[in-house]
């Protein structure tokens, strides 16, 4: 089974489908979406296909950077970042949540940065995403 909900390469998810398949949670994805947008504009806002492994999954970029990628699962969603070591750093000084900080420390290392997935599933949540996507893109 694929990390997203939608796994189907020739179908993207369309908004029927993800208001369907998010529930509640399909108001936080817009919340959080358009925020990142508004903050970091021009955001492109893309879907990608990476494989049947994970799915399709929503991807903000700055200029050619990406913020970070949001797959859509049963119910709730996730925010994907890759976040240096820098950034890894300031995430301790801040006043993230100790889950959210073990999330990170355990989160796998690329060559760029830790590949760290949270799951969204409450405002609380898209808070944290928005204060991770200060962090990352001050680094």
């Amino acid at each position: 089974m694929a990390l997203s909900a939608f796994d189907d390469k020739a179908k993207p998810p369309q908004d029927n489908d993800l208001a369907a398949t998010l529930g509640k949670t399909f108001i936080l994805w817009n919340e959080l979406k358009e925020t990142i947008a508004a903050k970091y504009a021009p955001v492109d806002i893309e879907w990608g296909f990476s494989g049947k492994a994970y799915g399709w999954g929503l991807r903000l970029k700055h200029a050619k950077r990406a913020i970070l990628y949001m797959p859509p699962c049963q119910g709730y969603f996730l925010a994907s970042f890759a976040l240096g070591e820098k950034a890894v750093a300031s995430a301790h000084e801040s006043k993230l949540p100790a889950q959210v900080l073990k999330v990170i420390d355990d989160a796998p290392k690329y060559a760029e940065g830790r590949g760290v997935r949270l799951e969204v599933r409450t405002a609380k949540d898209v808070r944290n995403i928005e204060k991770l996507a200060v962090i990352k893109m001050a680094k």
